[in-house]
């Protein structure tokens, strides 16, 4: 059962393809694999296992997948485009499938000129994440083409939301009120990580989430200055802080929770100062998130507190990306980003220090609809609880 509607397929398809005309081009080439599957997403709510592939889309004429035998009946049933061709560079290094088609680049080519005519100009996205081979590949195969790089182009159209994808972000950030509850009414003294990370996952399972935007993060102590820790078999001990976060996916969109707690259930006098701090610099960044507001504005405010109060040379990661696919996906509002926010984004504020002396490392985060009348939490509940702090 796949998840991607036809409506919502044909709609993205079209916002390609006036790309594609913009820019003068006969052919689409959207490269993907289980590490990078935002882009081949977008255009058909499926990603294989273990091989990776492509979108091709003409200008005119059906789209197709490119990838290997083994995915191939997984595609046809769950993905949005399901005209498929399989090559050996998508496939598993070294297997054998004796019953499968499987051609090349150089005869894709004929097929295509073939349908439609002389090919002068192909867009690619996601060329610099391509192995090497395949970009070889696909150069020799496509001969006398001018390859063009539209990755940041066709990148920009996941910027905004459509009403469909704001549905399934909002719904995936339900569920993340779930895990928070799971996993923090599991939380103390002699637990191990991975068991706070089970509970989470299970419920996030057992209300129907497709997926995760990352592996569990549980780190309790010292664990926490990983930035992104799994959870490991390391026992929570008493006095400790445990940072956790979880990012269920519905119909492959993330939300997502992040939180610092006390592993005994009673923040210290010193951690309660940690976590003034957090909550501090978090408001202070939502605040910031109103419509044509760049990444350097939105930064500032929650830098400059991180500055006055001896934090700064514990900061990893800015204070504010968006959210969809991924769990982080850009634009990122850095303090060196130009991007500003837009009706229809979807934008999480993600406050966090690591490496502090004392309090390791800690995150806490939520996420907001970005509208004209300002930020509307998609998860209340956690709004609520981290500009509580």
């Amino acid at each position: 059962m796949g998840y991607l509607a036809k409506e919502e397929r044909d709609f993205r398809l079209n916002k390609v393809r006036e790309l594609m005309k913009e820019k003068s081009l006969d052919v689409a080439l959207i490269y993907y694999d289980e590490f990078n599957i935002g882009n081949g997403w977008y255009l058909t709510g499926w990603c294989p296992q273990f091989e990776s592939g492509a979108v091709l889309i003409p200008a005119k004429g059906e789209p197709m997948i490119l990838g290997g035998p083994e995915s191939e009946p997984f595609a046809k049933q769950d993905s949005a485009i399901t005209e498929t061709r399989n090559f050996p560079v998508f496939m598993v290094p070294d297997e054998e499938y004796p019953n499968a088609t499987i051609i090349n680049f150089s005869k894709l080519f004929t097929e295509l000129s073939e349908k439609m005519g002389r090919i002068k100009r192909i867009g690619l996205v996601g060329a610099g994440r391509m192995p090497a081979d395949c970009y070889k590949q696909i150069v020799e195969g496509f001969s006398n083409v001018e390859l063009v790089d539209i990755t940041s182009q066709y990148v920009q159209l996941r910027y905004v939301k459509s009403q469909w994808e704001t549905e399934q972000i909002k719904a995936a950030f339900g569920l993340a009120d779930e895990c928070y509850e799971a996993m923090i009414n599991t939380v103390k003294p002699g637990v191990s990580e991975i068991e706070i990370a089970a509970a989470g996952e299970y419920a996030a399972r057992k209300l129907g989430a497709s997926g995760f935007g990352f592996s569990a993060i549980v780190g309790s102590g010292k664990r926490a200055n990983a930035v992104v820790p799994t959870a490991s078999s390391k026992k929570l001990e008493d006095g400790e802080l445990v940072m956790l976060g979880l990012a269920p996916k519905v119909k492959g969109y993330a939300g997502v929770f992040g939180h610092t707690v006390a592993a005994n259930g009673k923040y210290t006098d010193s951690q309660k100062e940690c976590l003034k701090h957090l909550g501090e610099a978090f408001k202070l960044t939502k605040s910031q998130l109103a419509i044509g507001k760049s990444g350097r504005e939105i930064d500032k405010p929650g830098r400059e507190y991180y500055k006055k109060h001896d934090l700064l040379k514990y900061i990893v990661c800015p204070f504010a990306h968006t959210i969809g696919i991924h769990e982080a996906e850009s634009p990122f509002f850095g303090p060196n980003s130009d991007d500003v926010l837009k009706p229809g984004m979807t934008v999480c504020v993600d406050v966090s220090f690591f490496g502090h002396p004392e309090w390791n490392g800690t995150r806490i985060e939520t996420g907001y609809e970005i509208t004209e009348k300002g930020p509307k939490p998609m998860s209340p509940k956690m709004d609520k609880i981290l500009t509580s702090l």
